[in-house]
């Protein structure tokens, strides 16, 4: 699927090292595409958690790449479809990475009971804007926190409804939630519940149709009630904060890394937001430091692994993975606002 490099005349050892550690990080990275590929080809059981293998040797080649590219600056080449800063993928190897995606869908497929909408994205948006509502958020910032909540389905699922979790055997469905979680916000869900049916009865009777149609069954694998359990759980308290976020944060795709942020660090990040400079705030626990880098953060290179601390300024320029989710997440969300109403 691709090219490996070369090496150069008159290389540094650490240069030459540095090559040949990438190259061998891309021919591993294919060989567990292949053998991950052969194994659904053939309908063979994979291993449990088939997904971390192929993360960790993705992480690996973008990691050797970034080593690379600090070693001998040149090797930085064009701009990749992904987003990816040059200096950390190889744009010939955008196949890797398509295969990779293909693979991760095939794996975390939905079950066959799952309950899917046919509106999806509209749903997160409704529900968004609906528990912003009910916390007391006025339209244009209600609408604002429908688009983040827009954003955090992108950013946890790719925009897939009900999906599994080919890294883990405890998150599933639409926001990826645990059963603790989706339990806890259910229980939120039923204290707002009635204000929300006040002024959107729409939204309340769906809500009851969904309620009513998953019946025992987990909720995490109705998209309507996965989403909304999720949206309760963990963001529908930080809900009244949009206001002061979007006029700290103006830029929509900032505003959805700092929701995300409250899956991945939620302490530090409500800390954050409760600072007087929320994009100053820093964080150097080596706890947390550790849970951004399990989500793509400071992951990749020597250099940003030797981080110690970060601002949150610093942090969200480091999330460049998910801008395209973001962006494709924003590109929705204009969609569905140009939609007639009804």
């Amino acid at each position: 699927m691709s090219t490996a490099m070369g090496e150069p005349a008159a290389l540094t050892k650490r240069q030459s090292d540095a090559l040949n550690t990438y190259n061998n990080s891309v021919s591993n990275f294919e060989s567990i595409l292949g053998q991950r590929r052969a194994q659904i080809n053939s309908n063979q059981r994979l291993p449990n958690l088939p997904g971390q293998a192929l993360y960790l040797a993705r992480n690996n080649m973008m990691s050797a790449y970034k080593d690379l590219t600090d070693a001998l600056p040149s090797k930085i080449g064009g701009p990749n479809k992904y987003g990816i800063p040059p200096a950390y993928l190889n744009a010939d190897n955008e196949p890797l990475l398509d295969e990779y995606r293909r693979l991760f869908d095939l794996m975390q497929a939905p079950p066959v009971n799952a309950q899917k909408s046919d509106t999806p994205f509209k749903d997160v948006v409704d529900l968004g804007t609906a528990i912003a509502r009910a916390k007391g958020l006025d339209a244009t910032n209600a609408e604002a926190a429908g688009r983040i909540s827009l954003g955090l389905f992108f950013a946890e699922t790719n925009g897939n409804q009900n999906i599994g979790n080919a890294r883990s055997n405890r998150y599933k469905g639409s926001l990826q939630t645990g059963p603790a979680e989706d339990q806890n916000g259910r229980k939120k869900w039923d204290a707002i519940k009635k204000s929300i049916a006040v002024f959107d009865p729409a939204l309340s009777l769906r809500d009851d149709k969904e309620e009513a149609r998953v019946g025992n069954l987990d909720h995490r694998l109705n998209h309507w009630t996965a989403v909304r359990d999720a949206l309760m759980n963990a963001h529908a308290d930080i809900f009244p904060h949009v206001p002061a976020i979007v006029k700290t944060l103006p830029n929509p795709i900032d505003q959805m890394k700092l929701f995300e942020l409250i899956q991945i660090i939620p302490s530090p990040t409500r800390s954050a937001l409760g600072s007087r400079n929320l994009v100053d705030y820093r964080i150097s626990d080596p706890k947390v430091m550790a849970y951004l880098r399990n989500n793509s953060i400071f992951t990749f290179g020597q250099a940003d692994r030797a981080r110690t601390s970060a601002t949150f300024r610093e942090i969200l320029d480091a999330m460049w993975l998910f801008n395209d989710k973001f962006e494709r997440a924003l590109s929705k969300s204009d969609e569905i606002k140009a939609r007639p109403k009804g």
